[in-house]
């Protein structure tokens, strides 16, 4: 199994910076992703943002050129840098791990964009 502790979150004003931190832990493959998914109030899960243990990243639209998702990989710990936050950036944010076999979710951790 593997474990997914979340960090960062809560509340930002419109044009602000947040960041989340997810660590890993466990039975970590050394090919995997991780990344953020977020869902907002009456809407379906969407992908933010993710990053293979190889480094490859990519965006979902609505984030790209203000979101940044990075690792360190002797910590096994993603970051979502988010930037020029929106109001409609505002859910819950939930750390993913994917590997060949498995795929787990974080608890998820509010983000709030709100003037």
């Amino acid at each position: 199994q593997v474990q997914l502790e979340e960090s960062g979150g809560g509340l930002v004003q419109p044009g602000g910076s947040l960041r989340l931190s997810c660590a890993a832990s466990g039975s970590i493959s050394s090919i995997h992703a991780m990344g953020w998914y977020r869902q907002a109030p009456g809407k379906q899960r969407e992908l933010v943002a993710r990053i293979t243990s190889g480094g490859s990243t990519s965006y979902g639209d609505s984030v790209k050129g203000r979101f940044t998702i990075s690792r360190d990989n002797a910590a096994n710990t993603v970051y979502l840098q988010m930037s020029s936050l929106k109001l409609e950036d505002t859910g819950v944010y939930y750390c993913n791990y994917r590997d060949y076999r498995y795929e787990y979710w974080g608890q998820g951790n509010q983000v709030t964009v709100s003037s």
